[in-house]
């Protein structure tokens, strides 16, 4: 039996940036699953549904259906759904994200007075109503989470601002600091993922580009850390930095002979 039978793969910066795959993606996913590894994509941007997901990763020749994939926003809203069934929630995220929430049985609402969770989150249609919605709910003493704490996102051509320009938006004017992050480095995304694969974590490894929450989250969870240098962190960030992965690579195009060597007996 091969000791890595998982891998959950990051998906913008890892598998694709922007629109494009990155060179090899396809044929070295369609490599492992031939051998026989599970393949979970494994996401905190909560821009799309998992079924959006996947329809965008077959666009891209990479067959996948919603169950192989889980994304922040997805986590956050059974976690949440969990603890407070039926929970009145304000959120400032795009469609796919409130859509998540009203699915887990959450109830969406602006009323300020009876918002118990406010969630911060990837938004690309960011207003000042949105922000002054929160905060006014905030102030009133709703619970306050967030999808995931990238700073940026990976696209073509650079990067643009991510769920942290929000967090940090409502913890500066509340005073008020989030309580819990979903999305990768969080353990209830290690949870999730390895609950969807079935596997232990010592039986699977991580790829992704971002040291401080795909390449954290594996270690602290116990998976196998992999680097890839097609996103965000870069070999000089991966100098500067405390948070070590078991290997690096270039790209996934080199992850089927990693593959190889890690199962070697």
């Amino acid at each position: 039996m091969a000791r890595i039978q998982g891998y959950l793969l990051d998906l913008d910066g890892t598998v694709y940036r922007g629109e494009r795959l990155i060179p090899g993606a396809d044929r070295a996913i369609a490599e492992l699953r031939t051998r026989g590894r599970r393949v979970l994509f494994v996401s905190n941007k909560p821009l799309y549904s998992r079924h959006g997901y996947a329809e965008i990763l077959a666009s891209l020749g990479v067959p996948a259906t919603e169950d192989d994939v889980v994304n922040s926003s997805f986590v956050l809203a059974r976690c949440l759904a969990q603890r407070a069934p039926g929970a009145k929630v304000y959120a400032i995220g795009e469609a796919p994200l409130l859509l998540e929430l009203e699915t887990a049985g959450l109830e969406l609402t602006a009323e300020t007075d009876a918002i118990e969770y406010v969630v911060a989150a990837f938004d690309r249609t960011l207003t000042w109503d949105k922000l002054n919605a929160a905060f006014q709910a905030l102030r009133c003493g709703a619970r306050f989470v967030a999808t995931n704490p990238d700073r940026t996102c990976p696209v073509e051509g650079g990067e643009i601002p991510d769920a942290a320009a929000v967090i940090a938006a409502l913890e500066a004017v509340s005073g008020r600091e989030v309580e819990e992050v979903f999305g990768k480095p969080s353990p209830r995304m290690a949870e999730a993922a390895l609950n969807v694969l079935g596997l232990s974590a010592g039986r699977c490894a991580l790829v992704g580009d971002r040291l401080e929450t795909d390449i954290a989250m594996a270690r602290a969870a116990g998976m196998t850390a992999i680097l890839t240098l097609t996103g965000v962190s870069t070999r000089s960030d991966l100098a500067a930095s405390p948070i070590r992965p078991d290997h690096v690579i270039e790209g996934l195009a080199e992850l089927p002979a990693l593959d190889a060597k890690l199962n070697e007996r």
